[in-house]
């Protein structure tokens, strides 16, 4: 079994509602984002290619990059927390890697350099 690994990052503007702190005025972030994939090679020798894991994290992340967060969707209904980003980008990468035979194991999301929060299934 083989783990492999992305990164990329996009910029984005949000708020935090219902939180008290520095934080509930509107900021933004260059947010770093880590994709880690499970599986077994095929006949190639690659569990699956990293241009496809790098494309599908381009998808998912041009839709947060240079945007405010609290207008999306998913974030009206969800807190923009570093913690609810993991989520929603884990569950739009399970969607893009839906035909690949590759588990989706960690989605990891860096605010800055020393805090971040992963989330897996």
């Amino acid at each position: 079994m083989f783990e492999l690994t992305v990164i990329s990052q996009f910029s984005g503007a949000h708020r935090l509602r219902n939180y008290k702190g520095k934080c509930e005025k509107l900021h933004g972030h260059n947010w770093k984002v880590e994709v880690v994939v499970s599986g077994e090679p095929d006949n190639s020798g690659m569990v699956v290619d990293f241009g496809i894991l790098k494309k599908a994290l381009e998808n998912v992340l041009s839709k947060l990059d240079h945007s405010y967060l609290n207008d999306i969707g998913y974030f009206k209904k969800f807190n923009p927390s570093c913690e609810n980003t993991a989520v929603y980008i884990f569950s739009k990468m399970k969607k893009e890697l839906a035909e690949y035979n590759v588990k989706l194991k960690k989605v990891t999301v860096w605010e800055n350099e020393r805090q971040s929060a992963s989330y897996f299934e």
